[in-house]
Parts: C-alpha cells; sequence; structure tokens
C-alpha cells in the first residue's frame, strides 16, 4: 500500500537544542495513529512539519495529500485556538468548507455539459467530492457545532467575543465539517467534557482518511488509534496493534531488561570470584614425590604459569563484562520516600496512630471554596472530580497548608505531601538566580545525602536522562518541570498524599507507571483530576464538588473492585 506521508532523516532544532534528530516514519492512507511522550519531546513540532507550517533543517517530508484547487488535503488543528477577529463564526465555517464548495460547484459545470474530453475530470472529482462526504457537509456541520457546545451559540458573533474553550472547540468542528483525506490534530481532548469526547472518537474512528493525533489521553488512544508512534530523546518509534498492545510491549521490554540485568550481574559476580580464588585452589598441600625437587619445581611452574592464564582470562571477560554493562533498570514508582520530609505536624503522643488524618470544618476562602465539615480518615482513598472552576484545587491547597482559609478550622496530622496541578517554576536561590541552577540542584534542595547520592537516586527513578541533569531549571519544559516535581515527592516520606491533576503534562506510560504506584501506596491520597481511566480505575471514595462545595449524595465509594470491608472502613463523606 501507498505511503501517505514519510519522512526520512528529519531533524529539526530550535535556539541550539535538538528536537527531532534523524527520525523516519512512514504512515499508510487511511492508518489512524497516535503520537504520545512527554510535553516538550518533539510531538508538536512533528505535525507542524506534516502540515508544512514548519521546515525541517534536515531530511524531507512527503506528504501524498496536496491540497489541490478544491482543498482536501491536510486539515491541522493545533493547540492553540482560532484566534480572536472580526470575522464571525459564519465566515470561519464558510471557510473551512471553502474547498467543498468549490469541489461542488466545479462538479454542477462539468454536468452541464459533460463530453468525454471532461469524464475523467468529472470522475476524479467526484470520487474526491465522495470520499469526504460532501453530500453531507452541512448536516456535518451543524452536527459538529451542537456536539461540542456550540449549537446555541450565534453564527453572526465574532470570534474575539468568543471565550479560549469556545474558539478550540470552534476549530475542531471546523476541521470535521472540511473532512480532509490527513486529518492533523493537537491534544484534541483539551475543552472538552465527557461527552463530546465519546463523540469525538465516534467521528474519528468513522473518518475514511487518514488521523494523526497527539493526545496524553488514554482512553482517546484506546478507542482511536491503531497504531502508536512514541516521541523520546530526539527519536521516534512505531509500535502496531494500538494503545493495549503497546503497553505490553512496554511491560514485556521491562522484563527482558530485568533478566539481562540480572544474568549480566551474575555473570560479574561469577567472573569475579574464578579471578580471586583460581590460585588458591591449586592444590596447596601436594607433596613432593621421591624426593625429586627438580620435577616437583618443574611441574609448580607449569601449574603457576596455568592459573596465571586463568585469571588473566577471567580479567579479560570481567574487563568485556564492564564495558558492555547492561544498565539496571529504573526501580518502579514508589510514594513514601527515602528521605525525612521533617517534623510531623502535631507534637501530641498519638500522632502516630492519626498520620494521614485531616479535618475541616466551616472552612471559607472567598467565594471559592465552602465546606461545613470533611474528615479523611488514616489510610482513606478520595478522587474529587467536578466542574472546572469548582474549589478542588482550592481544597487541596487548604488541606495542605499552602493556602490559609479565610474562616474555619483546619487540622491535619502526619507528614503532607502536594502535587500543584501547574508545575512550580524555579524557587529563588543564591540571590534569585533559580532559574539558572541545575535540574539536578534543584531536586537536591533540602535533601541531606551528597550530590552523588542525589544524582545516583535521580537517575534511578528513571525520570530523566543523566545528560538532562545539569540543564539549568529555567530552560526545562514543562513536562520536565512536572517531572521534577513529582521526583521531589516520591523521595520523601508523606503520611497524607495531596495530587492536582497528575496526569497533566506526562506521558501516557508514565501516567500508568504513576497509578501502579498510587495502588500500592499505604497513606492517605486524595486526588483530583478529568482523567477518564484514572477515574474508571480508581478504588476508594469519590467527593463531586459544586461551586465550591461538596455535593450532598454525590459523595460515596467506588464499587467496583473494591473490597467490602474496605469501602465499610473508609466510610462516606457528610
Amino acid at each position: 500500500m501507498s505511503a501517505q506521508l514519510t519522512l526520512r532523516n528529519v531533524t529539526k532544532s530550535y535556539a541550539g537544542r535538538t528536537v527531532l534528530d534523524g527520525v523516519s516514519l512512514t504512515v499508510r492512507p487511511g492508518e489512524h495513529v497516535a503520537v504520545i511522550g512527554d510535553n516538550g519531546s518533539g510531538k508538536s513540532t512533528l505535525l507542524r512539519l506534516i502540515s508544512g507550517e514548519e521546515q525541517s533543517d534536515e531530511g524531507t517530508v512527503t506528504v501524498a495529500a496536496p491540497p489541490g484547487p478544491y482543498g482536501g488535503g491536510i486539515g491541522h488543528l493545533g493547540q492553540t485556538p482560532v484566534p480572536p477577529s472580526s470575522r464571525t463564526v459564519r465566515e470561519t465555517l464558510d471557510e473551512a468548507l471553502a474547498g467543498l464548495r468549490a469541489l461542488e460547484r466545479r462538479l454542477r459545470e462539468l454536468e452541464s455539459g459533460l463530453t468525454e474530453e471532461r469524464m475523467a475530470e468529472y470522475g476524479d472529482l467526484l470520487t474526491a467530492y465522495e470520499a469526504r462526504d460532501g453530500y453531507a457537509a452541512d448536516s456535518r456541520t451543524d452536527r459538529a457545532l451542537q456536539a461540542l457546545g456550540l449549537g446555541a451559540v450565534d453564527r453572526g458573533r465574532a470570534l474575539r467575543t468568543l471565550s479560549g474553550g469556545e474558539r478550540a472547540r470552534l476549530g475542531l468542528a471546523c476541521l470535521l465539517a472540511s473532512a480532509p483525506r490527513l486529518m492533523l490534530l493537537d491534544e484534541p481532548a483539551n475543552h472538552l467534557d465527557e461527552q463530546a469526547l465519546t463523540w469525538l472518537e465516534g467521528q474519528l474512528r468513522a473518518h475514511r482518511g487518514t488521523v494523526v493525533t497527539v493526545t496524553h489521553d488514554r482512553m482517546f488512544l484506546d478507542r482511536v488509534a491503531g497504531t502508536i508512534v512514541e516521541v523520546a530523546d530526539g527519536r521516534v518509534t512505531r509500535h502496531g496493534g494500538g494503545y493495549r498492545a503497546y503497553l505490553r510491549e512496554r511491560a514485556a521490554a521491562r522484563q527482558r531488561h530485568e533478566q539481562a540485568y540480572e544474568e549480566w550481574r551474575r555473570a560479574v559476580a561469577e567472573t569475579e570470584r574464578r579471578a580471586a580464588t583460581t590460585a588458591r585452589r591449586v592444590a596447596p598441600g601436594r607433596g613432593m614425590k621421591d624426593g625429586n625437587k627438580l620435577a616437583y619445581d618443574r611441574d609448580a611452574g607449569r601449574v603457576q604459569s596455568s592459573v596465571a592464564g586463568r585469571v588473566r582470562q577471567a580479567r579479560e571477560r570481567l574487563r568485556r563484562l564492564h564495558r558492555d554493562a547492561v544498565p539496571k533498570p529504573p526501580r518502579l514508582l514508589a510514594f513514601g520516600g527515602e528521605f525525612e520530609a521533617g517534623p510531623r505536624t502535631d507534637p501530641d503522643a498519638d500522632e502516630e496512630a492519626r498520620a494521614g488524618t485531616a479535618s475541616l470544618y466551616g472552612v471559607r476562602v472567598g467565594d471559592r471554596l465552602h465546606v461545613p465539615e470533611l474528615h479523611i480518615g488514616r489510610g482513606q482513598r478520595l478522587l474529587v472530580r467536578g466542574p472546572n472552576g469548582a474549589g478542588k484545587s482550592t481544597l487541596l491547597h487548604v488541606l495542605a497548608g499552602t493556602l490559609r482559609p479565610d474562616g474555619g478550622t483546619v487540622r491535619r496530622h502526619g507528614r503532607v505531601g502536594l502535587l500543584p496541578q501547574d508545575p512550580p517554576a524555579a524557587r529563588a536561590a543564591n540571590g534569585g538566580v533559580g532559574q539558572v541552577r541545575s535540574l539536578l540542584a534543584e531536586f537536591a534542595s533540602g535533601l541531606p545525602g551528597t550530590p552523588e547520592e542525589h544524582r545516583e537516586h535521580l537517575l534511578s527513578l528513571g525520570l530523566f536522562a543523566p545528560d538532562a541533569l545539569d540543564v539549568p531549571v529555567g530552560r526545562l519544559s514543562v513536562g520536565q518541570r512536572q517531572r521534577l516535581a513529582l521526583a521531589r515527592l516520591l523521595t520523601r516520606r508523606t503520611d497524607l498524599l495531596l495530587l492536582d491533576e497528575p496526569t497533566n503534562h506526562l506521558s501516557p506510560t508514565l501516567v500508568e507507571e504513576l497509578e501502579e504506584a498510587l495502588e500500592r501506596y499505604r497513606g492517605a491520597l486524595v486526588v483530583v483530576s478529568h482523567d477518564r481511566t484514572l477515574a474508571r480505575r480508581f478504588r476508594g471514595t469519590r467527593v463531586h464538588m459544586r461551586k465550591g462545595r461538596p455535593e450532598p449524595g454525590r459523595s460515596r465509594p467506588v464499587p467496583l473492585a473494591v473490597d467490602p470491608a474496605d469501602v465499610q472502613k473508609e466510610g462516606e463523606l457528610p
């Protein structure tokens, strides 16, 4: 089958930083491809190169879907919403459908006077029109606007009067209405609620053209993509079989890595033992026969020469083993930490029994939060959900002690760890030069131990490559800053863990590891998340917030895969 798009040895750099380094990729017509990777890894750059918005520094990008006189070649939806302007919604939609309208007019012209010379052109254009389902363009546009929450928007409204989310959804509606042969979408799940996401997934599955989408949404990946393209360290790797097959492949690769490391470690230990003990095993008590000292010395010399040869062979093998060392696999992520996080928040004698508990009584923060009463028991697990602006993040900051409420009482016991929604910028240090401090120095700030111990521990987490540790904090991408904040949290002991949208900015594979670590965590846990996969798998109590309040009747234990004894022990929120 011919290729829809091909990249050969493509390299792209920005300000001396190589984002894509000699990558090659082929996508066939009709494939549905998902591009995954950490923020800043080059996923959006890849889409811009394919769309032609940017040019590669080296290599070639070939797309077999040229725009042509009637459009329909490439449709690209970037992360940035449609820019505000005086143009109206109707004018924006008309522009998106301009290619189909022109194609339809040309078909009508040809139909008015078909000749043998015109039949070939007419046949090609009709095939293209039907492939893009041109007959249903208007109804498709109406359905898209309705499904994306824009059905009630006056089409005469200027774009500048729309919110950023509305403009982003309008851009998505325009792309779906135009039905290009090659559809490029960058984080299309942003700004959509679950109902709209489900609708979009169905539309993309039904699209007869090629789809290449960048996304962090794991459910979206599973439902839409048949091929996974992973971007990491400037390279791209293609995986067939969809997201679940990709996860199985990753798990198998880790198992092979662990087995190879254990085999290498055993080989090193055995070779070292042989090199150290070979000489000592040479018959030290062998006596002289018939008083023949000359023969005895001659035989002993041969033995010693043989021993020395075997020792040299063992040492040479050891040298080769260390030259071709198998790196130690990254440790499994685990919350609990290796370093103390400072004294507990309450010196009472029964603090240990209450570690990880928290209570709120009549807590108010302006008009953002009002919690009459909330208790978090030791080892309890809460998933907090609700619309944007419902007070979820405010609740976590009050629990963490990073935000003082205007009224009410907050009681917390034990060590509290918070992962905020937005990765924190570098803390000021050494007279305000935090931005130039290295990633490793930022990680080690406030921790006991030597720089070498910090370096070894950070690398063991598998969150950063060795050459990233010396990068100034000010140059880190948002995804790298999120991993840095996660690394610091993993390193500290906690009794109460507070996570605000922890899956943001992280690759799907790292999110899978994070979820496994949360399953093993035995402290109290409060998670704020819109992640659909995390919500479906979460075991504990769900709390729904609206307008700053936990909604009565909406806070309940999760029945799925939960031991009834655990549910009874956790209880429900008032």
